[in-house]
């Protein structure tokens, strides 16, 4: 019998996640399905208990839903406990297991995809919802900084807190921003999927810098807000994707995927 999995969100028609496992299980022979549901944004835990119910394995968690998807876990993963925010749920014997494999996919993404190295690096990152939450752990143990700069300063003071001794963390407004460099800034934030662009301010990046876009499937304002203020590098988060992707694929299949042929067939 067909093993069912599924990617949860609002909005979620824009997910490429459901093509990406398919080529993962073509490429490993797994007898899986992998479809998009969209939740209510008021309705995510009962939609995540009727999937449990009706028999699918698992599923990921995308936006607005990852710390929700936390809360609603009997059993965490040690990545999901650092995170405070899980994106992939596995159910089994009739419980909900959580882990978070954004920060790993990330990291996957800047260091073997892009090539860019992170040790000793000043990051800025944009947002303070589950997206950034996924990814501060890893970044501390990739030995960055990392200021945290949101629209409302008490979220990201919250965040900030929760991460104090991990690393180095700041909360900032993006006024705070103002005359200060970075060697990567990240969008976190949901502003690519309403084609807007965070208040920044000019000169955020430093020579050889990366503005990287946890948005994917067209350049966002953020990518081409770094483009004209000369970041060296510019990327959307199609890799990300992929790399946590693999990282899932492999909690519930116990074998991770090769990602490279996979991210060249997105990117064609």
């Amino acid at each position: 019998m067909t093993d069912r999995y599924a990617v949860i969100g609002n909005p979620i028609s824009h997910s490429k996640s459901p093509l990406i496992h398919r080529l993962f299980a073509e490429q490993t022979g797994q007898d899986m399905s992998y479809e998009a549901i969209e939740a209510p944004l008021d309705g995510f835990a009962p939609t995540i208990r009727r999937l449990r119910d009706e028999g699918y394995k698992g599923c990921n968690v995308t936006v607005p839903f990852k710390f929700e998807a936390y809360a609603l876990c009997d059993q965490l993963g040690a990545r999901a406990r650092d995170a405070k925010a899980v994106n992939t749920l596995l159910f089994q014997d009739g419980k909900i297991l959580g882990t978070n494999t954004d920060g790993a996919g990330l990291l996957s993404d800047i260091e073997n995809n892009l090539g860019f190295k992170l040790m000793w690096k000043d990051a800025l990152l944009l947002g303070a919802g589950g997206a950034a939450a996924g990814v501060l752990w890893p970044l501390f143990n990739a030995g960055l900084g990392v200021d945290i700069a949101n629209r409302t300063l008490d979220k990201a003071q919250v965040l900030a807190e929760q991460f104090k001794g991990a690393g180095t963390v700041h909360a900032r407004t993006y006024e705070d921003l103002a005359g200060r460099k970075y060697d990567l800034v990240i969008n976190a934030t949901s502003s690519g999927l309403k084609d807007e662009l965070p208040p920044l301010p000019e000169g955020l990046f430093k020579p050889g810098a990366l503005a990287y876009d946890m948005m994917y499937g067209r350049e966002t304002p953020f990518m081409a807000f770094a483009r004209k203020q000369g970041a060296a590098l510019v990327s959307d988060g199609l890799g990300m994707l992929v790399e946590q992707a693999a990282e899932a694929f492999q909690v519930w299949r116990g074998v991770r995927p090769d990602t490279r042929p996979v991210l060249e067939k997105l990117r064609t």
